[in-house]
């Protein structure tokens, strides 16, 4: 587990890490605990996930155990959005290490290029219901915020989730700090080709979120294809041995990409980790890219009419 990635700006993140998205709070500081003992080095956290002073109790917990020290901890968090605007950037990131429990982040991300109204709802609404978008706040000002913590020290590398390549290109050109990743939904049936190798020509890494397609999802249907069931995947997975989420996870890992699978089950979180000793044939992942079916599972629904929306289709 100790495979790490280069970023542009010469540091070093972990290729595999735990992702916390959807973790119920109960449940969450165990999760970290049992990835910390199993030999997990990378936490990708979020503000709006909810649970991130349990996830910190964790940390202090095996910190104070002597397990790790804090430098062998590779945590990420990001920046939601209602805290878009360029000032809003710090009071939005000393929340999060107030509730980590840490002085520093080693990556912080603005999560999606959308604002939303600033104040005290994560999903602030209109007497209709609908999300209350802030068009007028641009992520160049967001990430100008981003840059002012990162020469502040309070975090150690700033990148992006959720951006397409347009947005990154204009990014890249107004900024002075280049972002470091753009973590974005990456799995089997959504194998975010072009993306990946767009980034890839500008240096920036790819940190695949869902890649075992969020089977967990509130919205999820029944009749909604399961990725882990697909005859195809399981298929290969016999052929390596594997399970089919440990395919889905050397997937992400053959392509270059990190890669952040969540679970709150320890033999599962054990069972994701082992994917070190075997890689994938060249066939085999291109075989996995035909799966792709552009099933996109967090379409960021109600947020369509916001000028910086993502997902228009290219």
């Amino acid at each position: 587990m100790e495979t790490k990635i280069k970023f542009n700006n010469g540091n070093e993140i972990y290729a595999f890490g735990l992702g916390t998205w959807k973790s119920k709070p109960g449940e969450v500081t165990q999760a970290v605990k049992d990835a910390i003992d199993i030999g997990y080095r990378h936490i990708d956290c979020a503000h709006v996930y909810g649970n991130e002073k349990e996830v910190g109790e964790a940390i202090a917990a095996k910190i104070a155990e002597g397990v790790v020290k804090r430098e062998d901890l590779f945590v990420t968090s990001k920046l939601w959005n209602t805290y878009h605007k360029r000032e809003l950037v710090e009071v939005n990131l000393r929340k999060t290490l107030g509730d980590l429990g840490l002085e520093y982040l080693d990556l912080y991300l603005i999560h999606w290029p959308i604002a939303y109204k600033d104040g005290a709802e994560n999903f602030p609404r209109d007497a209709a219901g609908s999300i209350i978008l802030a068009p007028e706040v641009d992520y160049l000002d967001t990430w100008k915020g981003m840059e002012d913590v990162l020469a502040k020290g309070l975090v150690k590398n700033i990148g992006v989730s959720n951006f397409n390549s347009e947005q990154l290109e204009r990014l890249i050109k107004n900024s002075k700090v280049k972002p470091v990743t753009n973590q974005i939904e990456c799995h089997a049936y959504l194998n975010q080709r072009k993306l990946s190798e767009f980034c890839k020509s500008k240096n920036i890494v790819i940190t695949a979120y869902s890649p075992l397609g969020s089977p967990d999802r509130p919205w999820a249907k029944p009749d909604d294809p399961k990725l882990m069931d697909d005859k195809k995947l399981i298929e290969i997975s016999k052929k390596y041995n594997k399970s089919p989420a440990q395919i889905l996870i050397r997937y992400q890992l053959d392509r270059g990409h990190v890669v952040i699978p969540k679970s709150v089950t320890k033999s599962r979180i054990l069972e994701n980790s082992q994917v070190f000793d075997f890689k994938l044939s060249k066939e085999d992942i291109d075989y996995i890219d035909t799966f792709d079916c552009n099933g996109r599972i967090c379409p960021m629904t109600g947020c369509e009419d916001h000028p910086y929306y993502p997902f228009h289709e290219e």
